[in-house]
C-alpha cells in the first residue's frame, strides 16, 4: 500500500490557460526536485483549444484566425492525447504528483483519476462510468470528462477537464479527443442544473485523497504563484 502523504490543494479561480500552463510547469519542476509536496490545482479557463502530443491538424475544424475571431485561443502542449476545448463552466483538475510513491504505474493513475471524477459527479445525481479502451468519463456514449497528462521523471502535470456548465457548442470547432462522432455532455445538460465549480471541486477532494493516498491541505493560491515565480525556468523535462 502507498504511504499517505500531504498534498496541497488550491483553487485558482478563472485563469488564462498560458498562465496555468506556466504555473504547472514551474511547480512540476519544483516537485521533481523535492522542493514542494504533491499538489492538486483546480481552476477554469477562458475559451482555449489545446493540442496534445497526439494532436492531428485535421481534428481542428477552424483556422487559427477563425478561432481568434470567436475569442478562442489555441495552444500546443506536452500532454498526451489529441485536441480538446477548455472554457468557462469546465472544472480543471491538475494533479502535480510524484508517482514514485504510487508504484510508478501510469495506467493505474489514469484509472484512479477517472474514479475520482465518477465519484465526484455522483454527488450531483450523475451516474458516470468508464468505457473499455477509452480514457475519460462517460454517461452512456456521451463524454463528460477528458483526461490528458504529462509525466516527466515520474511527476505528473496537466490532468482532467470536467464539463459542468460548459458551452457544448464550442466543441464543434474540433473533433474532441480525435474521436469522430463523439458527443460531449455536461452536468448541466444531464441534470438541468449547474452546481458552482467551487462546489464541484470540493466534491472531488474526498475521492482524490482516497484514490491518491494523500491528505489534502488547503493552500493559498497566492503562495503557489509566488513559489512558481521563484522556480528556475527551463528545469522541466
Amino acid at each position: 500500500m502507498p504511504v499517505t502523504m500531504d498534498c496541497l490543494a488550491a483553487d485558482l479561480g478563472r485563469v488564462p490557460y498560458p498562465d496555468a500552463l506556466a504555473l504547472m510547469r514551474a511547480l512540476g519542476a519544483a516537485r521533481q526536485r523535492g522542493e514542494v509536496p504533491d499538489l492538486l490545482l483546480t481552476c477554469e479557463h477562458p475559451p482555449v483549444i489545446t493540442l496534445g502530443r497526439g494532436g492531428r491538424a485535421e481534428h481542428l475544424l477552424l483556422t487559427r484566425e477563425d478561432l481568434a475571431a470567436r475569442g478562442i485561443g489555441l495552444t500546443e502542449v506536452e500532454r498526451g492525447g489529441d485536441v480538446t476545448y477548455h472554457g468557462p463552466g469546465q472544472l480543471m483538475l491538475y494533479p502535480i504528483l510524484d508517482l514514485s510513491r504510487l508504484g510508478r504505474d501510469l495506467h493505474a493513475f489514469l484509472r484512479a483519476l477517472e474514479r475520482v471524477l465518477i465519484e465526484a459527479v455522483a454527488a450531483f445525481g450523475v451516474a458516470a462510468a468508464v468505457r473499455p479502451g477509452l480514457t475519460g468519463v462517460w454517461v452512456g456514449e456521451a463524454k463528460l470528462a477528458s483526461i490528458g497528462i504529462h509525466v516527466s521523471r515520474w511527476v505528473t502535470w496537466h490532468g482532467a477537464a470536467l464539463n459542468v456548465s460548459t458551452d457544448l457548442d464550442a466543441f464543434s470547432a474540433i473533433v474532441p479527443c480525435g474521436l469522430a462522432g463523439v458527443r460531449m455532455t455536461s452536468v448541466h445538460a444531464l441534470t438541468g442544473w449547474a452546481p458552482p465549480l467551487g462546489t464541484v471541486a470540493e466534491a472531488c477532494h474526498a475521492p482524490f485523497a482516497r484514490h491518491m493516498a494523500c491528505r489534502l491541505i488547503p493552500a493559498a493560491p497566492e503562495a503557489l504563484w509566488d513559489l512558481a515565480a521563484a522556480v528556475p525556468q527551463g528545469a522541466t523535462g
